[in-house]
């Protein structure tokens, strides 16, 4: 009981509430009961406070959990895929998770249901477009506060980078890009959902050897995802 509520304190940083409570237990039975529920429920609400702030920050366009997916809907591999995504081992690993297929076939539900799970367990994650950051970026060195967006982003925790392929990018939103993965590579965990194959990213970086590059550090000890099937949009629509 008190080595309990020492613990609560020190997580709540009131660790002179543990002190005067040991000092004066014996004048108020039943003190220490009530406050290791009181710290518990304090503790509960900052918690809460934290997932809604971290889930409100990642940026999310809609907010889908592992629940709402429609499993017999998702590829094979999606489905078979989502007790390793679960575990959250991939973003402590700092691997990456690559979706690749066409549209329709659940990659983006599945990538946001696995970022909103980790922003539930306090981790720091960014949804962004793959079209939206590149302009991000284009803007933040126009501004001359490129390397600020670089650190700001290398902190991410888990970076969800959506519909990779679907715009194309100059050089220079190429190179920004490469420069973003290489830096978080074995730094940090990021998801990209794409609906190109491998071998066809070189049209979006236009240079073969900086794709190359690139997918060297994305794929190394990456969870590669084929995403490959009937568009769901299209059967829910027919």
């Amino acid at each position: 009981m008190t080595e309990d509520l020492e613990s609560l304190c020190k997580q709540l940083h009131i660790s002179g509430m543990y002190q005067f409570t040991q000092e004066h237990q014996s004048e108020n039975p039943g003190i220490e009961e009530f406050l290791i529920a009181a710290c518990r429920a304090e503790l509960d609400v900052r918690m809460m406070s934290r997932q809604i702030r971290a889930l409100k920050l990642a940026g999310f366009p809609t907010q889908k959990r592992f629940d709402d997916l429609v499993l017999d809907a998702l590829p094979q591999d999606g489905r078979n895929a989502i007790p390793e995504l679960q575990t959250l081992d991939f973003v402590t690993e700092k691997k990456n998770v690559v979706m690749i297929g066409n549209s329709g076939t659940g990659k983006t539900h599945l990538a946001i249901a696995t970022g909103v799970y980790a922003c539930e367990n306090n981790l720091k994650v960014l949804f962004k477009t793959a079209s939206g950051l590149i302009n991000e970026f284009l803007e933040a060195k126009r501004l001359g506060r490129i390397t600020l967006a670089m650190k700001q982003f290398k902190k991410v925790e888990l970076l969800i980078l959506d519909e990779l392929g679907y715009v194309t990018f100059d050089i220079e939103g190429s190179e920004l890009l490469f420069q973003l993965l290489a830096a978080r590579h074995e730094i940090a965990s990021t998801i990209i959902t794409t609906n190109l194959a491998f071998s066809d990213w070189v049209r979006i970086f236009h240079d073969k050897t900086l794709t190359a590059a690139l997918l060297d550090r994305i794929t190394h000890r990456a969870m590669i995802l084929n995403m490959n099937g009937s568009s769901f949009r299209r059967r829910t629509n027919n």
